[in-house]
């Protein structure tokens, strides 16, 4: 009897055991902050073996994966991946919105009751408390008690603070005026002493007292345009953008520390602290599984000023993969291969540059709305009687003055669509749409559904505006930007790699918000509270079969 009890609790003691490793012992999330799919094969050349090459030879690839939502910005675009839905339920509609309650812009991490912890106050404001949904790192937590460590790193706090979730470990983020890795209170009331050990080496400055120069060979740069163009916008302090970049004699005019963010190095640094928390709070090490957010913001902020046919792209992006390198090394080292599962994803694409596009006889253009607001104004006032009707424009959208409409006991939807009726006129302008549309209608394809899904009910404004191919809402004749529902703001990377991931690829349509639905499957979790997405079917069917 002793010896059948014995087998017995070897048997269920194995159970456990094989029931737990089905699980990984680490998710490592990874953002790409401004990244194109083509970017996968444009650069593929000068690419190493052992970073993109190595997810996509062993992992998974979604080749058609597009935003489903506009506009296409880093918040709304962590926060949908982390929570497998859009703004019209997670509520992140921008990177900041125009509030009607407050009278003023509000920015998507913004909490005024948090304070900073590690750096300086402007920066520590930060927490993801206008996040109205769960993440699927909130779920984990849940789903484990508590027990399931959770930290997220970015050089942008949104990167971290959304991503992170409501109840994580840690969420940090890159101090502009310091130089450190800083926290908010809603986080915790002190800096982990690994933390503070790390701001303390200074690695912010050993990198800006560098150099940025080609970091191979200059003529192997064959995927990019001449090295100086007119599209490009140089640093202040420099007559051309062209490499190489002296940093130490560019920080003192382009914000000294801040720098940081508009060098590839700010996407090393943020390796660096990421691989320093994986060793120090000993992540994946245990049954529980642990969650590693790490969002790379540098891409876009080189993106936005120089445009994704320069050579500075080409080069973060050959030193981004060695920062994959370096990141699935180390995993591999502390964790061990098979035992933690990545994915890999962008919070949006990127538009060519307007004159760029103009110079190649493709049409764009560049669209501000401060040159039209006083006829607009005036032709409203003309129809409706004297007043200031617009309080406010941003991220694509009019927000009328609802006070003065009710006080003149105007119709709202006739004024929504007088004004949307009068944008339509403008040149760069594709369609319009009211709030009313939004929330009357059921729209099923294209910018219409795009549209819906990013409209929230009480935070969008009352006139939604979509502009012509190639332009952008933008004063500046050279760099870019991304915020539409067009295909080269939409199309992103997926890759899922390691546990529990099939080698192959699809070319079916899958959307951003069907992230955090496989991830829940795949770690047999609740999905997050207003998951809209599909789980990608191919990762499970091997399993099935």
């Amino acid at each position: 009897m002793k010896s059948v009890l014995t087998v017995l609790a070897f048997l269920c003691c194995s159970l456990a055991v094989f029931g737990q490793s089905s699980k990984p012992k680490l998710v490592v999330g990874v953002v790409v902050d401004q990244m194109r799919q083509e970017y996968l094969w444009r650069f593929e050349e000068n690419f190493g073996e052992r970073g993109f090459k190595r997810l996509l030879k062993e992992g998974f690839q979604l080749k058609n994966a597009h935003y489903n939502y506009v506009p296409t910005y880093t918040g709304p675009g962590h926060t949908s991946v982390y929570t497998g839905t859009t703004p019209k339920y997670h509520g992140i509609i921008s990177n900041n919105w125009y509030s009607r309650e407050l009278g003023r812009m509000v920015y998507c991490a913004e909490d005024t009751t948090a304070n900073a912890v590690g750096g300086s106050e402007k920066n520590g404001n930060i927490s993801p408390v206008n996040n109205k949904t769960s993440t699927i790192t909130d779920e984990l937590k849940l789903s484990t008690q508590g027990a399931a460590k959770v930290i997220a790193f970015a050089i942008k706090d949104r990167g971290a603070a959304l991503p992170a979730g409501h109840m994580p470990d840690g969420a940090y983020w890159y101090d502009s005026e310091t130089g450190n890795f800083m926290t908010s209170d809603f986080y915790m009331d002190e800096l982990p002493q690994w933390l503070q050990d790390f701001n303390a080496s200074k690695k912010a400055d050993a990198y800006l007292n560098g150099m940025w120069d080609f970091a191979i060979e200059e003529e192997k740069y064959t995927h990019s345009y001449a090295d100086n163009n007119p599209y490009e916008g140089p640093f202040r302090g420099q007559r051309l953008p062209t490499f190489p970049y002296n940093l130490k004699e560019l920080r003192k005019e382009n914000g000294n520390y801040g720098l940081l963010a508009d060098t590839p190095f700010g996407n090393t640094i943020t390796t660096d602290v990421s691989l320093a928390a994986l060793k120090a709070e000993q992540m994946g090490k245990d049954d529980v599984t642990d969650f590693l957010a790490i969002s790379y913001s540098s891409t876009d902020y080189v993106g936005h000023r120089f445009g994704p046919h320069s050579k500075e792209i080409e080069d973060i992006y050959i030193r981004l993969d060695r920062e994959i390198e370096r990141l699935l090394t180390t995993l591999d080292a502390e964790v061990g291969q098979g035992n933690y599962t990545v994915f890999l994803t962008a919070d949006h694409a990127v538009a060519d540059v307007p004159n760029f596009l103009i110079d190649k006889n493709m049409g764009g253009g560049n669209f501000q709305f401060k040159r039209h607001k006083s006829d607009i104004e005036a032709k409203l006032s003309a129809r409706f009687g004297a007043g200031e009707w617009i309080e406010n424009y941003s991220s694509d959208q009019i927000f009328l003055n609802r006070s003065l409409i009710a006080e003149r006991n105007i119709e709202l939807y006739t004024i929504q669509q007088f004004a949307a009726d009068l944008l339509l006129q403008l040149e760069g302008i594709a369609e319009t749409y009211t709030g009313i549309d939004m929330l009357r209608e059921e729209y099923s394809k294209d910018l219409k559904r795009k549209m819906q899904l990013g409209y929230n009910t009480k935070r969008s404004g009352d006139v939604l505006v979509v502009y012509e191919p190639n332009w952008i809402p933008s004063s500046y004749p050279t760099g870019t930007t991304h915020h539409s529902g067009y295909t080269y703001d939409t199309h992103v990377p997926i890759l899922f790699f390691g546990h529990g991931i099939p080698q192959g690829e699809s070319v079916r349509p899958y959307e951003v918000t069907d992230i955090a639905p496989t991830l829940s499957m795949l770690l047999e979790i609740k999905l997050p509270s207003s998951s809209i997405g599909t789980p990608v079917l191919e990762i499970f069917e091997s399993k099935e079969d």
